[in-house]
């Protein structure tokens, strides 16, 4: 912390491939928020076009929304968190006025505002969310965890978007974060088979150590053909696409089982078509296909949160140092992001830690 107690140090971005490490006002909680005294930001994916490329809403902007941290102080009227509390931050805030709020599909308000994108968030040394905004852990679950329930609240959720079944089979398309994540909830659910799809080798052996059964390079000549042997010929009865590319997204197709279940969870970058063939493979198979969107339930924040917090707690998600791919400074938040402008460089979560 600075000197003067008005002021924190905070990763601030300026314009276009400008972020820096400079002080700005320190927060101070409104009626019914608390202040974090930050511990460790993941760096999402989507964080790294609002630095390098044009996705930002404003400038200065403060971005961060993968966070955990310790409760500092109160503001007026909170009554379920108490000052040095361990808690994750809950980036979303929803309007709780629109049809989708009052059903309890949060995810879907079109007039939220999120935290570390449309206000300040967690590339700083603190921050302000509402008192609902903060989830609790215990001595049981480590900051590096905490800093992982939003990845892992976002694979659950999209694992849920699917009518489940233990026993069955599992696909899962890409291996980084949300894609190892989604693996070791079908896993914990009961999934018989768990199979996880990427290019890169050394993703491919962390899947399995993490838990999936099966790891398979879809760049494998026969690759069709292993995963199918892997299900006896029908098909996967589950299939998530975690990458947002283009490839995996179609991949989905060839793999689902006749009735069987897609759900894209990952974001695509680029416009997406389909053949005749392809798509009159939906109708061949009739698979339900479904999209998932964010990670939030009622009531608020979710089950999602909560579940997350207890399976770190109990062991029902092993946590292991291999999903951090690295821990920066906030000081070096821009080497940070430099880290990203080399394709492949980058294979898995990126912790900046606001107190070292």
């Amino acid at each position: 912390m600075c000197e003067n107690c008005d002021k924190m140090w905070a990763g601030v971005v300026h314009a276009k491939d400008d972020i820096r490490y400079e002080q700005i006002d320190k927060p101070t909680p409104k009626p019914g928020e608390v202040l974090i005294k930050v511990k460790y930001t993941g760096i999402c994916g989507s964080d790294v076009p609002r630095v390098l490329g044009d996705a930002c809403h404003f400038f200065p902007n403060v971005l961060g929304h993968e966070f955990s941290g310790t409760v500092e102080a109160l503001g007026e009227g909170v009554e379920s968190l108490e000052v040095g509390d361990r808690v994750a931050g809950v980036p979303l805030v929803p309007c709780g006025e629109c049809e989708d709020c009052k059903r309890g599909n949060f995810s879907l308000c079109k007039h939220y505002v999120f935290i570390g994108s449309r206000v300040y968030g967690s590339f700083a040394e603190y921050v302000c969310v509402p008192e609902a905004n903060a989830v609790k852990f215990g001595d049981d679950v480590t900051f590096e965890q905490g800093a992982l329930f939003e990845p892992t609240t976002v694979a659950l959720h999209g694992f849920e978007r699917l009518d489940f079944q233990g026993g069955s089979t599992v696909a899962v398309l890409g291996g980084g974060t949300i894609g190892i994540l989604t693996a070791m909830w079908a896993k914990a659910f009961g999934a018989r088979e768990v199979t996880v799809v990427d290019i890169l080798p050394e993703r491919l052996e962390f899947a399995k150590k993490m838990g999936a059964t099966s790891a398979l390079n879809s760049m494998d000549a026969d690759f069709k053909e292993q995963a199918l042997a892997l299900t006896d010929g029908r098909g996967y009865d589950y299939v998530l696409e975690t990458a947002g590319a283009g490839a995996t997204m179609k991949m989905t197709f060839d793999l689902v089982a006749n009735r069987g279940q897609v759900c894209l969870i990952g974001t695509p970058k680029k416009e997406l078509t389909f053949s005749v063939d392809e798509w009159e493979c939906l109708n061949r198979k009739e698979f339900t296909l479904t999209g998932s969107w964010m990670s939030y339930s009622a009531p608020f924040p979710g089950h999602e949160w909560t579940l997350t917090a207890k399976a770190y707690a109990n062991g029902m998600l092993k946590y292991d140092p291999g999903l951090i791919f690295e821990t920066y400074p906030l000081s070096k938040i821009d080497e940070a992001f430099d880290a990203y402008r080399t394709p492949g460089k980058v294979k898995g979560k990126i912790l900046i830690d606001s107190e070292a």
